[in-house]
């Protein structure tokens, strides 16, 4: 043990609150007060190597093994049955797969002494099994997880993706978990930004993530607390706000207007890219012919989730002979929207069926006429078609008045997380020289 001074001590001790007037000296395990005016230390004491009471030997569910037969080493037949009945109180024996992780916890003797069998369910739940005089007792067990908040902000060279994935600052985060971060960043800016489409080298990102880590390093869940995008000198402001507590909250910019829209830029989220755009006229590549070609394609790999782009109703769910398979939703205010060429449907659609936005309706495919893996997707008002590249869409609902001063407190909080990471002075300079005319849309400050 190390003496403790300075920045180490916390300002909540009152033990050290008293420093000056008595010093703290740990002697055989008690603690031994002196009064005195020298700085208070700890003194120092030999380490004491404890051996650890149990032995846990870990194993793995094979693929075509049964929980059965990966007992079987271990315990007889009796202890089996019994022990699986134990289990069935927390889970089904014979939904388990290849991979399940089973830990036996030895207590250290002679002979040793089984304490415990452990299987985990998923990252977040293990049952743990104990034998008794009766048979075998259950508990489900979660996973302890800390709470902690990340910074990270940089220049976008090539896409946001691969800006995020190579952030060094991001380095305590499992590379698994910065997919989903990315993803929720889509989420935040998806009804102001194209990522795709928009995002050019130079735009420059910084947010803020709260999430919930596991001891392994990996995430449980999180969400970005507040976020900010420069496109093309435009700054784009998002914080997030939860007046219920309930995790019902949603983001808004500075002047507390929602920044979501009545309908997504695109129905597929981050990969893909343009393949065909709204015109008047194209050259078929099929039919050989030109004609107009009232929507977007989106080319993607097949069996790419695709989204509504607003709430509705599906009013068409069919295979066409053009389209492929093809599923039409009315939105509200005489809004329609197509989405044409996928591989399947989601079961949980059919006409008739409400779906909210952001909720997968289907996957990318070819069917219909067409040459390779792509999205055909039209918008339509009073049925007349519509630039989904270039549509004003309308603004979600703004900060409720009744809760306008708790919006104050949180959002100065979350806007001061952003500045911990300042923008770098040839982007501040670019967000200056656009001026302040588009505040009250992309959040420029």
């Amino acid at each position: 043990m190390r003496p403790l001074e300075g920045n180490n001590v916390r300002s909540g001790s009152n033990l050290w609150r008293l420093s000056g007037l008595m010093g703290l000296v740990v002697s055989g395990g008690a603690f031994v007060i002196s009064w005195g005016g020298d700085v208070p230390t700890v003194g120092l004491v030999e380490p004491v190597y404890a051996a650890a009471p149990e032995h846990v030997e870990l194993r793995q569910l094979a693929r075509n093994q049964t929980l059965g037969d990966l007992l079987a080493g271990v315990l007889d037949a009796n202890q089996q049955y019994s022990l699986i009945l134990a289990l069935r109180e927390r889970a089904n024996p014979r939904r388990m797969r290849a991979g399940t992780e089973v830990a036996f916890r030895w207590l250290k003797g002679d002979p040793p002494q089984l304490r415990a069998v452990d299987i985990a369910l998923n990252a977040d739940e293990t049952v743990r099994l104990a034998p008794t005089v009766v048979g075998w007792s259950s508990e489900l067990i979660t996973t302890p997880v800390l709470t902690d908040t990340v910074w990270a902000s940089g220049e976008i060279a090539s896409s946001l993706w691969n800006a995020v994935v190579a952030n060094e600052s991001l380095d305590r985060v499992d590379p698994k978990d910065r997919a989903k971060l990315i993803l929720e960043l889509d989420d935040v800016f998806k009804w102001q930004v194209d990522f795709v489409r928009q995002i050019q080298e130079g735009d420059f990102y910084r947010f803020s993530f709260e999430r919930e880590v596991r001891p392994d390093g990996s995430m449980r869940m999180g969400h970005v607390l507040s976020a900010e995008l420069v496109n093309r000198g435009r700054r784009y402001t998002a914080l997030w706000f939860d007046p219920n507590g309930d995790g019902d909250g949603t983001y808004y910019d500075l002047d507390g207007n929602s920044v979501r829209r009545a309908f997504l830029r695109s129905p597929i989220a981050l990969r893909h890219r343009i393949s065909g755009r709204f015109t008047n006229s194209r050259f078929h590549p099929i039919l050989q012919r030109w004609r107009a070609h009232r929507g977007v394609d989106y080319a993607a790999n097949s069996g790419t989730p695709i989204q509504a782009t607003g709430n509705g109703v599906v009013v068409r769910r069919e295979r066409e002979s053009t389209y492929g398979n093809l599923i039409e939703i009315r939105h509200p205010n005489g809004w329609s929207t197509r989405y044409a060429h996928m591989s399947g449907f989601t079961r949980s659609f059919g006409v008739g069926s409400r779906v909210k936005q952001g909720d997968i309706i289907g996957y990318v495919g070819m069917t219909g006429l067409a040459t390779g893996p792509h999205l055909h997707y039209e918008m339509r008002i009073h049925g007349a078609p519509e630039d989904p590249l270039s549509i004003d869409l309308p603004a979600g609902d703004p900060v409720p008045g009744d809760y306008w001063d708790v919006w104050e407190i949180q959002s100065r909080a979350r806007l001061a997380l952003l500045d911990r990471l300042p923008l770098p002075w040839d982007v501040q300079l670019a967000v200056n020289v656009l001026g302040d005319d588009v505040a009250s849309n992309t959040g420029a400050r």
